[in-house]
């Protein structure tokens, strides 16, 4: 046999090959190779990968190679390096993904175990690939082990980046490193070229850090140094690692994901204790590694930065116009080790360098120090009905209050996966909540015992959306959801209202639903069931089933009061502009108002809940308003103070300019408030008990004598005043309450009688009549699913459109009224979305002050005991 230097070089170029395959007999019997068995020199070594790359030939291959971190692989993988030959590296221990890249690529050589032996077969003598020069490996991204789509790595690449992890890492010949990670991951491909590179020793081992048998190898083989993803260090903890004696271990290295600062900052000073460094490390396939290093010594006072490039290579971060950090940017990459480029068919592997440069698609900064800290990452943001989440943000945010978890954006939510822990869905949805400003609706939370991890330790996300699929998950879009069961629909409910206490006798109105959470909870709902009973909103959610549906139908039912809402929200909008002039939506409104005051406040509750339903349902009104309208009175001169504080009907000015702009909020807010105060009266809350239909008539007859002006007030009051619309309200409330036919039949009357004559327009008036008409007798209209979704979308926004409007338009209607119509509904949806992030931002930073008041109410209540009526529908 000759020695390797005097043989290869008859096989291939020397610029095809890589110096630390081709040198390896120079470092002489140093041990190379350590298992169990025994020890392997560099001469040894040498010798079976020279009768390896003489079996491979001299006519380039493309060696497909299971990796895996034993004897034959090494050589196989060393023998086509030295010879020239590329190699497209799989998982061993995946069959199915060796086979799905043996039918995308067809290798000419197969190395790997076969019936428990290894085998090299050699498929043909002859490449039919054209195999570019340069090309020296094909790696699969993280995560993509069985796709098509590989990295195509060079001959500098592998050399460049072996130095350059050598240099940083100062490994020295004496080095034993242990093969923590699977040969297949670039990380751990990385730790076996470069000890290979400065002659260090490999402790050969397919064993876990949770193995025993693995920590009594690397003390007997005198280990200097293993790699860890953040799960090797998880697996560290469990294992007790931090009081093990290991007297050689130099250092540890950390990469293959973010490990929490607080973890950095724990391990550092572990090492620091017990005399070895830690170094934490970024890199990405697409590098052949390593891109960045923290030096040990800024572990534990930077444990937050990936620290500074590896030697050779350079960063710069490419602006991010609608990243909120202006000092924020996309990390981008340059050096040596930047790929060729990927690959996705075989065609490509005659490709020669398509890439100078590495989008990382990490969202970095760089610290006054020079190091830099990921933030973030552009591939896994996720929009989540409307609100732009960073799931990575999220987990980090969670593992500072001790969880561990995986967060995956799917569809329309956020999928939090914890591993372990108290079951408490609640929490962990507040706490996500908290972090990003997600509705809590949207954060889909499943327990589970370990978190799914690729062979690498990485969190498998595909897995994590797999998981919550199967534990009851809403199914995408584009297939038809199941009919849910009430387990499935408790955590619709417990979604979408943000509540932790739902069960099977829950319903709506009990869990405090109101007319802002009553549209998307009614889509939904209609989506899941078909078609929704007639009162669901006030039915327990066991009484809810699926009805049976004709098959291939694709109607749907549309609840009148959201098509209402929708219809009438388009009309005021386009009537103000005008692209068209047809009035009386907000009208319209206002009765639908008063009918969901009476569905949603005026239940079974005690009278206590009835009042704080009410007041919440006029903070979620008056707050957005008053918010907008102040801002708008800091860009222009068109408001007052009275008209931020919705007290302008009272106040004035009466100036003909603002006004009336937001008379309905002002009137909807101030019956509000006044209806909460009377139905505080015990007296006031007993009387709707006993008699919910004839109260709301008597007080609209009484409301009449504003509406007729009968004792002469106006002009005084306008005709927008509360006290003079108050009428239409109590017409809503009276419908909303009507559960019999001659009711049904007295409020058609009572609006037939009433509505002509108020404004002296009969087309306005003719619209409010047959908007209250349809309130009363039917109760949804047919539909799609389409129309649905966007009547949906449109009353539910209703408030916020109603708001913007007036900015909006103004600035565009010159231009298009068309457009300035869709642009007030485009950007009122918008706030609308902001609105309820920050509302769910608010809340949850709320809920521990509420929990611990209502700790202290039910301590003070168990103390001192109210004697009589407390439990009784009219008490508290």
């Amino acid at each position: 046999m000759a020695p390797l230097p005097d043989l290869l070089p008859d096989l291939l170029p020397d610029t095809a090959t890589v110096p630390f395959a081709r040198d390896l007999a120079g470092h002489g019997d140093r041990p190379a190779i350590i298992t169990a068995d025994g020890e392997m020199s560099y001469r040894a070594l040498a010798a079976r990968v020279a009768d390896t790359a003489q079996r491979l030939g001299r006519h380039r291959r493309l060696v497909l190679l299971a990796g895996a971190n034993t004897v034959d692989a090494v050589v196989v993988y060393l023998a086509a390096l030295a010879a020239g030959h590329p190699v497209l590296l799989v998982p061993g221990d995946n069959p199915a993904a060796m086979e799905s890249l043996i039918a995308a690529y067809d290798p000419d050589v197969v190395a790997g175990p076969t019936d428990g032996r290894w085998q090299v077969d050699e498929r043909r003598a002859i490449s039919t690939h054209a195999l570019h020069p340069d090309l020296a490996l094909l790696l699969s991204t993280s995560g993509s082990t069985g796709s098509p789509k590989l990295v195509r790595v060079s001959y500098d690449n592998v050399r460049a980046n072996a130095e350059a992890i050598a240099e940083y890492l100062d490994i020295r010949p004496g080095d034993r490193a242990a093969t923590t990670l699977p040969m297949h991951y670039c990380y751990g491909l990385s730790v076996i070229n470069s000890h290979l590179a400065r002659g260090a020793g490999l402790i050969l081992t397919e064993l876990s850090v949770a193995d025993a048998c693995f920590w009594e190898l690397f003390r007997d083989r005198r280990g200097t140094t293993f790699a860890g993803v953040p799960y090797t260090f998880e697996l560290l903890d469990r294992v007790g690692f931090a009081a093990m004696r290991l007297p050689h271990l130099r250092y540890v290295t950390q990469a293959g994901g973010r490990l929490a600062p607080d973890r950095v900052r724990h391990w550092a000073t572990v090492g620091r204790r017990d005399g070895w460094d830690l170094f934490v490390m970024y890199g990405q396939t697409e590098a052949t590694a390593r891109m960045a290093y923290l030096p040990p010594e800024l572990a534990a006072s930077h444990p937050e930065a990936i620290g500074v490039p590896v030697p050779g290579g350079a960063f710069r971060l490419a602006p991010l116009p609608d990243h909120p950090d202006p000092e924020a940017g996309e990390l981008v990459y340059t050096g040596p080790n930047v790929m060729l480029g990927y690959a996705e068919t075989r065609a490509d592997l005659g490709l020669g360098r398509t890439v100078d440069e590495l989008r990382t698609g990490d969202i970095a900064r760089r610290t006054p120090d020079g190091l830099y800290e990921l933030i973030g990452r552009r591939s896994r943001f996720a929009k989540i009905l409307g609100v732009r989440i960073d799931p990575q943000r999220v987990e980090a945010a969670l593992d500072r209050h001790g969880l561990t978890t995986c967060c995956v954006g799917a569809d329309d939510e956020l999928i939090v996966a914890v591993q372990g822990g108290d079951g408490d869905v609640g929490r962990v949805r507040r706490l996500v909540v908290g972090e990003c400003g997600a509705p809590a609706r949207a954060v889909r939370v499943c327990f589970v015992t370990e978190l799914p991890r690729l062979p690498t330790g990485k969190p498998d996300h595909v897995a994590v959306r797999e998981l919550a699929r199967t534990a009851g998950a809403p199914a995408p879009r584009s297939t038809p959801a199941p009919a849910p069961g009430p387990v499935d629909l408790c955590r619709l409910y417990a979604e979408l209202l943000d509540r932790d206490d739902v069960t099977p006798d829950s319903s709506f109105v009990s869990l405090g639903g109101d007319s802002l959470s009553y549209v998307e909870m009614s889509l939904r709902l209609e989506q899941a069931l078909g078609r929704l009973p007639v009162g669901w909103h006030a039915l327990p959610i066991r009484e809810l089933r699926q009805p049976p549906r004709p098959a291939r139908t694709r109607g749907r039912a549309l609840e009148t009061s959201v098509a209402l809402r929708a219809v009438a929200i388009v009309l005021i909008v386009g009537s103000h502009i005008p692209l068209f002039t047809i009035k009386g939506g907000a009208h319209v409104l206002l009765g639908l108002a008063g009918f969901n005051f009476a569905r949603f406040h005026l239940t079974d509750a005690k009278r206590r809940q009835r009042v704080r339903h009410v007041a919440g349902s006029v903070a979620r009104i008056a707050v957005p308003s008053m918010t907008w309208i102040a801002l708008a009175l800091l860009a222009t001169d068109d408001y007052r103070l009275t008209n931020v504080f919705l007290l302008n009907h009272v106040l004035g000015p009466r100036d003909g300019r603002s006004e009336w702009h937001f008379w309905f909020i002002e009137a909807l807010v101030a019956i509000l408030l006044t209806l909460a105060a009377v139905m505080a009266l015990p007296f006031v809350d007993r009387l709707e008990r006993r008699i919910p239909f004839g109260l709301p008539m008597a007080l609209m007859t009484a409301a009449l004598v504003a509406r007729y002006d009968i004792g002469g007030l106006r002009p005084d009051v306008p005709i927008s005043s509360p006290v003079v619309v108050f009428w239409l309200f109590a017409l809503g409330w009276a419908a909303g309450k009507a559960t019999e036919r001659w009711q049904r039949l007295a409020v058609s009357v009572a609006v037939l009688a009433t509505v002509p004559s108020f404004f002296g327009a009969p087309e306005r008036e003719a619209l409010i009549i047959a908007g209250l008409w349809l309130l009363v007798w039917v109760p949804s209209l047919p539909s799609l699913p389409a129309l649905n979704r966007a009547a949906g979308v449109l009353a539910g926004s209703s408030l916020y459109i109603y708001l913007v409007h007036w900015q909006v338009y103004p600035r565009l209607d010159e231009h298009s009224k068309l457009l300035a119509l869709l642009a007030s509904l485009a950007l009122g949806i918008g706030y609308a979305r902001v609105a309820a992030s920050a509302a769910a931002r608010v809340s949850a930073a709320l809920r521990p002050l509420r929990e611990r008041a209502g700790r202290v109410v039910r301590r003070a209540r168990t103390s001192f005991p109210v004697a009589g009526g407390g439990n009784s529908p009219a008490g508290g």
